[in-house]
C-alpha cells in the first residue's frame, strides 16, 4: 500500500487496472471521498481538489471534517498472546495499556 499526503490528510493509493486509473481514499476524514487520476500529477492535482471540495461542504454544514476518535481501542487476541504481552510489559515495568501504546505509536511512526 502506498499513501500520498496533503496538509494533514493522508490517502492511501492503489492502482484499478480495470479502470487503468490510480485510485485514491482519503483515511483520515469523517466521510468517504475518493479521487482517481491517470498519472501522479493528476491523482494529486485531484487530491487538493477533493481535500478543498469536502472542507468546503464541511463549512457550509458546520461540521468538523476529521474522523471522532473516542480515545479507546479493543483488540481481540488469544488468551496466551494476551499472557505474553502482558509478561512484556510487566518485564519494562510498564502497564500493559501503557507498553501496547508504546509499541502502537512506534508501529505507527514506521
Amino acid at each position: 500500500m502506498t499513501t500520498m499526503r496533503h496538509n494533514d490528510y493522508i490517502a492511501r493509493i492503489d492502482y484499478d487496472e480495470e479502470l487503468e486509473m490510480f485510485h485514491g481514499r482519503i483515511i483520515n476524514l469523517r466521510d468517504v471521498v475518493n479521487f482517481y487520476g491517470r498519472s501522479i500529477d493528476e491523482l494529486k492535482q485531484e487530491f487538493e481538489n477533493s481535500i478543498n471540495t469536502y472542507l468546503a461542504v464541511c463549512r457550509e454544514r458546520n461540521k468538523s471534517p476529521e474522523k471522532p476518535f473516542s480515545g479507546r481501542f479493543n483488540i481481540r487476541m488469544t488468551p496466551d498472546q494476551h499472557r505474553r504481552l502482558a509478561e512484556a510489559a510487566e518485564a519494562h515495568g510498564m502497564s500493559l495499556n501503557t507498553w501496547a501504546i508504546k509499541q502502537l505509536e512506534h508501529a505507527a511512526e514506521q
